[in-house]
């Protein structure tokens, strides 16, 4: 009989469903993609209900159920902290408490409950630590038989980063750090200090720091406080926070505003408030602190494993400026990177922990992409996409053959517009990797901010990404390899130069600069995040870039995410159209169906 293994992620942010029959990755998402709501915590029910249905297996035919993490551990990790700074925190710990007295303590009895609800029969739980799912979700799907593994993000149970040894089948946890002295949460403090939301908005801060102006003083004198005043970092890459400027342990608030402002004669930014040169100046201080501990890691990890390859995960895993820091680091061979590196992989490292350690089997074949490029999610067949799309009588919807198809949309990019592409599998994690993606010309420098304020209606600072074809990426970036997940930063090849004025108009107008022939991809520090695309793992997106290459030259495309500012990328057609109508996108692909806001000329 298949063992058939459900891993679960849940209750506290970006909940997930993953299944692995016979080790094999069948199924995997995020239950924000179908409730709808960002981020979503809560039990994911439509994602379990989804992923078996993708398997065509009932409830009843599950034999293990895996939860990413143990839930008592964490309680007990609270319990202490709160007992050691008490009294301090009490206004948190009364409102904690009560949630996890009537609820959390009894994690089993409450997973077992919404299983039930879904059909399951009471099965027995497994629980490994946090960061155990972390490294099983980034050395099974890897491609190496032995790899350093790396996992750091803010908080599991106790840690936060983690070394450990991948061979075979089996994973060595060698040394941790442990809260409160985080990276994940260092870089949510500062992610807080400078106004965005913490889980959310790390990645304005990372987009923000390329903004800043290096060798200013402020910058640097940014950088010294930091390592001075708030971190205390070792040669191994294991540091120390500073407690007395932060609050994130006992408090409801990351930071002690205090002594940040009187530490950087600079308040706090409140949401919304206009974005300077010196919060972009922090940013980078923030961002050099945090590769300075990353590379650090990297470096021990690999010294302390004797191993060759490395594999990241957790929540710091996301950073791609940092991740395209280490390729370079001396005596790393090859380096892979879970693409759903946050706590919405935890399930399926989970899943992937149940088979390989706890039921102890081997791995046989090992695939040079398990992940199979993370289109783990729901799919629509053209008839379903016609069912679903009939009753929007007021978008005129026409029928392209493949080869039809992919000539119009190449036409519709090469002539400016932007185009909701909307095929095959949705992604697992947080990036569009051209299946759930909106795409424009990489090469118009006003792509950026008319996707930014018109389609994503979100900050104009925000850089996108490029999807190219991998045969082509050595053409465009300094990069030799390939990167499916969009998770390496690298520089843009035959920059143009810029020189920056310094002064705090030219902050934002710097946006508007020609850096290279494809300025919409290329961020003000000369850098892009790379999609390489492959013609193995994604033909229909390859073709589409080939086809653009042929009739303007470059096979490169703007792709950003298929959602708007506070919702989660589209799961289903519906959501892909209602989400078309409430902005500014010229052109909607839905499989072979194709419908424009205006008819093109």
């Amino acid at each position: 009989m298949a063992e058939v293994i459900l891993g679960i992620s849940a209750f506290f942010h970006d909940s997930a469903a993953a299944l692995v029959i016979d080790g094999k990755i069948i199924a995997a998402a995020q239950e924000e993609r179908f409730s709808r709501i960002k981020n979503d915590a809560s039990f994911p029910a439509n994602a379990v209900k989804y992923v078996l249905q993708e398997a065509g297996v009932g409830p009843d035919e599950v034999t293990q159920i895996a939860f990413y993490e143990k839930p008592l551990l964490k309680f007990e990790r609270l319990l202490e902290t709160y007992h050691a700074f008490a009294p301090i925190g009490l206004k948190s710990f009364m409102k904690a408490m009560p949630v996890w007295l009537k609820d959390k303590l009894f994690f089993r009895r409450m997973i077992n409950s919404e299983l039930k609800k879904i059909g399951f029969p009471r099965l027995k739980l497994l629980f490994p630590e946090h960061h155990l799912s972390h490294a099983a979700s980034a050395f099974y799907p890897s491609p190496f038989q032995e790899a350093a593994i790396l996992t750091i993000d803010g908080v599991g149970e106790w840690a936060n980063l983690t070394i450990g040894y991948g061979s075979g089948n089996k994973i060595k946890i060698i040394k941790e750090q442990q809260f409160p002295h985080s990276l994940g949460l260092f870089y949510s403090a500062i992610t807080y200090y400078l106004g965005f939301e913490v889980n959310s908005g790390e990645y304005k801060v990372m987009g923000l720091a390329a903004y800043a102006e290096p060798e200013a003083e402020e910058t640097k004198a940014f950088m010294n406080k930091i390592l001075d005043n708030i971190t205390d970092i070792r040669k191994d890459g294991s540091f120390l926070l500073n407690m007395e400027y932060f609050q994130f342990a006992t408090h409801l608030t990351m930071t002690n505003d205090q002594k940040w402002k009187r530490l950087f004669e600079l308040s706090r930014r409140k949401k919304g408030d206009d974005l300077k040169q010196v919060h972009a100046n922090l940013a980078f201080a923030a961002q050099k602190v945090l590769e300075k501990i990353v590379l650090k890691l990297a470096r021990a990890a690999l010294d302390i494993t004797g191993a060759k390859n490395l594999v990241l995960a957790g929540g710091v895993a996301l950073n791609s400026v940092a991740n395209g820091k280490i390729m370079d680091v001396s005596g790393l061979d090859e380096m892979w990177i879970q693409p759903a590196a946050g706590d919405s992989g935890g399930a399926l490292g989970a899943a992937l922990a149940t088979w390989y350690i706890s039921l102890n089997k081997e791995r046989r074949a090992i695939s040079e992409d398990a992940m199979q490029g993370s289109y783990l999610g729901p799919g629509y067949s053209n008839e379903q996409i016609f069912s679903m799309i009939r009753k929007y009588t007021d978008l005129n919807f026409q029928f392209f053959e493949d080869s039809w198809l992919i000539k119009e949309t190449a036409k519709a990019i090469k002539s400016g517009l932007v185009v909701g592409w909307f095929q095959g599998r949705m992604e697992f994690g947080p990036r569009a990797l051209g299946n759930r993606s909106i795409l424009g010309d990489a090469r118009n420098p006003e792509m950026q901010r008319k996707i930014n304020l018109k389609i994503k209606f979100r900050e104009s600072f925000r850089p996108f990404a490029p999807s190219v074809i991998e045969e082509d990426v050595s053409n465009y970036f300094r990069l030799d390899r390939p990167s499916p997940y969009m998770l390496l930063v690298k520089e843009v090849k035959d920059i143009e130069k810029y020189e920056s004025t310094g002064d705090s108009k030219s902050f934002m107008q710097r946006l508007n600069e020609k850096r290279s022939n494809i300025p919409a991809v290329t961020h003000v520090d000369n850098t892009a995040r790379i999609q390489t695309v492959s013609k193995n793992m994604n033909t229909r997106f390859w073709n589409l870039l080939n086809e653009l290459k042929e009739q303007i030259g470059h096979g490169i495309v703007i792709n950003t995410s298929f959602n708007i500012k506070d919702e989660p990328i589209v799961c289903s057609p519906q959501d892909a159209v209602e989400c078309f109508l409430k902005t500014e996108m010229d052109m909607l692909v839905l499989g072979n169906y194709v419908a424009y806001k205006k008819n093109p000329e």
